[in-house]
């Protein structure tokens, strides 16, 4: 008994020793296989087809060549960022009336871009926006916009998917759109083109614009005309008022008495957006809901809207508030408040086709604004149905520009409307 003890650590070694060759020869044959395996997915042996040999792996280094803007009538301006794929990516960096400002920030940005990878589409953002110390506002963060839709459409194109697939996947087939109506006819004609969804702005009084404090002639002039164009609109339509943040908040509030009873779809930035205490307030005294956001920047100018319950349906705008990166943020603080999302677009068919992959991605969307479903623009514009447009299915924004029908719309030189007041010639808000 004592010899067998006295062999048992030997044997225990032997059997170690014999486990750890066997577990070192399993190991390697594995790595050999798993590296085996790898090249496969690197290199694939059998060869892909034409059209993916043209894209590169994620592995693949690809780099920023260019930067390009193009000013677009009427107002807009165009941006393709170039890659050393050949792929390019569209955006839309425009603030209205300041086109050459927007496109100097661009050329500004663009020495940081070039020969970086464009897919890290985060990290540039936060680069370009905070190695900035003086950050924000109208003109950067509008550049900062179009470059990161450039980049959203880049990265899918190179995976050949849209870029809801890329934020999460789709959360609903088609996308509501409004188109924008001053008359009767304005909406009618958008009717027969398929929409059921609308907005229109206060009517003029005697071609003025309102007064800090209005009489009862201007606030019945604005009834009388939304009330005929809600008839035209019909109960199953909805029709939005935008005022323009132009509105005192005493005649802002004449209005809404006036207005509550024909159950607009939205009042929209019934007072200036920063004053966001008074908005509150006007929330809390009417049951339509209050809408605002087209000239707020970024997260942080939402906060205080959704903390304050400002408004209920926020309206970011891509080219300004920062992109879809942003936007897709803004939407998800907007959820935790029990907020809708309808991105604002008074522009371009480039801003149109990222506020669809946003509405697509996101679960709190409302209803997208445009003016133009591209034609003589892009390539096979966009068709409202039932008053939606179906889910894009395009890698990227799922757009293409049709240079040649653009020739004839580079350029403007598009200037902000100088307003007065008809009896006293002081500045008014338009």
């Amino acid at each position: 008994m004592k010899q067998e003890t006295d062999n048992t650590p030997d044997l225990q070694r032997r059997e170690l020793l014999k486990t750890t060759a066997a577990a070192t020869l399993g190991l390697t044959a594995a790595a050999s296989a798993t590296e085996a395996h790898a090249e496969e997915i690197v290199a694939p042996r059998v060869a892909p087809p034409e059209i993916a040999q043209q894209r590169p792996r994620a592995k693949e280094i690809v780099k920023i060549t260019k930067l390009e803007t193009l000013l677009v009538k009427p107002r807009w301006m165009f941006l393709k960022i170039h890659t050393s794929a050949g792929v390019i990516g569209l955006g839309e960096p425009i603030t209205e009336g300041r086109a050459l400002t927007c496109q100097t920030a661009i050329k500004e940005i663009e020495p940081y871009l070039i020969g970086k990878d464009p897919r890290a589409v985060t990290h540039h953002w936060q680069a370009i926006y905070r190695h900035a110390f003086y950050r924000g506002g109208p003109i950067l963060t509008s550049a900062l916009s179009g470059i990161d839709m450039a980049l959203w459409d880049i990265k899918g194109k190179l995976l050949d998917v849209p870029v809801y697939e890329l934020l999460g996947g789709p959360t609903r087939q088609r996308i509501r759109v409004y188109s924008h109506a001053r008359t009767v006819e304005d909406i009618r004609a958008a009717k027969a083109r398929g929409f059921t969804a609308f907005k229109t702005g206060p009517a003029k009084l005697n071609d003025r614009f309102s007064r800090p404090v209005d009489n009862m002639a201007y606030v019945e002039n604005v009834e009388k005309k939304f009330a005929e164009l809600k008839e035209a609109v019909g109960k199953d339509g909805d029709l939005g008022i935008d005022f323009h943040g132009s509105i005192q908040p005493g005649t802002a509030k004449l209005l809404m008495h006036a207005l509550d009873k024909y159950q607009p779809y939205f009042y929209e930035e019934i007072i200036n957006c920063q004053n966001v205490d008074v908005m509150a307030e006007l929330a809390k005294q009417t049951h339509i809901p209050i809408a605002t956001g087209e000239r707020i920047f970024t997260k942080w100018g939402f906060r205080e809207i959704l903390e304050k319950h400002a408004a209920i349906i926020l309206q970011p705008d891509l080219c300004h508030a920062g992109g879809i990166t942003e936007v897709r943020l803004i939407a998800g603080m907007a959820e935790a408040y029990y907020a809708n999302i309808a991105p604002h677009n008074p522009l371009g068919p480039i801003s149109l086709a990222a506020g669809l992959q946003i509405a697509a991605s996101i679960p709190n969307f409302l209803c997208q604004e445009q003016v133009s479903l591209g034609d003589g623009y892009i390539k096979n514009p966009f068709k409202v149905r039932e008053g939606y447009i179906d889910l894009p299915t395009g890698p990227g924004l799922g757009i293409e520009l049709d240079d040649e029908a653009m020739k004839d719309k580079i350029g403007h030189d598009w200037k902000n409307q100088e307003s007065y007041d008809a009896d006293d010639g002081s500045v008014v808000d338009w």
